[in-house]
């Protein structure tokens, strides 16, 4: 079968669709990921064909832009500033992908832009879509909004009054996201988006543990919860050799805010060295912010690019901001959580890390003060330590990858069948 897929975004969005096709591969199957220049290394050496989208940006480009986003208000807000930032590029990206369809036997988006599958489905080409948010995904028993809490919905009314407001949600939705890029759909002959939540695509492939989010009932058979997909950077045991040195046998806490990028770094930074106890060991990953000391310090180790489950080993406990790929990493690791949200759906991850007893967050206006003393709570409580280690069992049993080709496999032979 031949397979292309697409994403757009940060390494967040990249790399599990990486990990799709490397498993399509694997499979059998011929495989085509169409992004932007600055994955083509890669999405090559996971033996991958590139198939190069606009826009050319280095990964300052794509920092900047990520620097807009944490500006954003609220999903919706984010949402549109993401499709404001792709629409000079859509008309250049809807080409490509028309020409690449025509010899494809289905088609694969990230469900942020899962509107591209209109395009796919006007050439009769099967079609799905990836996301890690498992919020976003409608349930019957639950609200797309939250309802005050002394709003008591009688439960035989609660499944209709909740499928009436997915509906309303998605259709608020693609009205907002049409106003950005409907005239550009238009002009391609797609038509403006009529389903962004409900009906984005043939199959939607939930990307995160069913053991641990999959809600009792899925919304229709277009839903599965495959379990998740993980690709890694490969390992440096240079690296690794200057971290083993470093931490010399103990466990230490690790700062990462991966792609999340900010203002005013060095400042913030700053109040961080300033309030970080002088003889406690600390690995920072620079990231697209980043991340730096102005004076050096014995106990505080900076490092760059690196493999998560490489330099998650050594850690005691996980600062991150809640990104989907991060949070995944380090419940794969076994090892507590500190969030330190910043913008969209890095909120919602904080919660489910704090609803599974596996770690705390913070306030990211007050982080650099509060850390410290959140490290000294999570480092002491054997209950979450226990925890994340029992999720990183049961998440070792789940093959998130080989679930997924299963289903697009079979996405195909039902299109065949009909």
């Amino acid at each position: 079968m031949r397979f292309l897929l697409t994403s757009h975004g940060s390494t967040g969005d990249i790399f599990p669709v990486i990990c799709l096709g490397r498993a399509l591969v694997e499979a059998g199957h011929d495989v085509r990921f169409a992004t932007v220049n600055l994955f083509k290394s890669d999405v090559e050496s996971a033996g991958l064909k590139f198939v190069k989208l606009p826009p050319d940006w280095d990964q300052s480009g794509f920092a900047e832009a990520m620097r807009e986003l944490t500006k954003s208000k609220n999903p919706v807000d984010l949402l549109k500033m993401i499709y404001s930032e792709a629409n000079p590029f859509l008309d250049e990206i809807i080409e490509i992908l028309r020409r690449e369809l025509t010899t494809a036997d289905a088609f694969v988006s990230n469900y942020i832009f899962g509107n591209l599958c209109r395009l796919a489905r006007q050439m009769e080409v099967p079609c799905a879509v990836t996301t890690f948010a498992h919020n976003a995904i409608p349930s019957y028993s639950k609200s797309p909004i939250s309802l005050p809490r002394a709003l008591k919905i009688p439960h035989f009314i609660k499944k209709p009054f909740n499928k009436y407001l997915w509906k309303i949600a998605d259709f608020y939705l693609c009205w907002n996201l049409n106003q950005v890029i409907g005239e550009t759909l238009i002009k391609n002959e797609i038509g403006e988006m009529d389903s962004y939540l409900i009906n984005p695509a043939d199959k939607i492939l939930v990307t995160v543990s069913p053991t641990l989010f999959q809600p009792k009932k899925l919304w229709n058979e277009q839903f599965s919860f495959t379990g998740y997909l993980r690709w890694q950077a490969p390992e440096c045991e240079q690296q690794n050799t200057a971290v083993e040195a470093f931490c010399n046998g103990e466990k230490v806490p690790v700062l990462t805010f991966g792609s999340v990028t900010f203002e005013n770094t060095r400042k913030i930074m700053r109040r961080f060295l300033k309030h970080w106890p002088k003889d406690k060991k600390i690995i920072i990953q620079s990231g697209w912010a980043q991340l730096a000391i102005e004076r050096s310090n014995n106990c505080i180790f900076t490092i760059n690019k690196i493999s998560h489950d490489q330099l998650f080993k050594f850690a005691s406990v996980v600062i991150h901001h809640g990104g989907a790929g991060t949070t995944a990493s380090v419940l794969h690791a076994g090892v507590p959580h500190i969030v330190i949200p910043h913008f969209g759906d890095q909120m919602f991850f904080a919660k489910e890390v704090k609803r599974l007893g596996v770690g705390l967050s913070l306030r990211l206006s007050r982080w650099p003060e509060e850390l410290p003393r959140a490290v000294r709570i999570v480092e002491r409580s054997k209950k979450r330590l226990k925890k994340a280690r029992c999720i990183a069992d049961t998440l070792e049993a789940e093959n998130g990858s080989g679930e997924a080709v299963k289903e697009l496999e079979r996405l195909v032979v039902e299109s065949k069948e009909v």
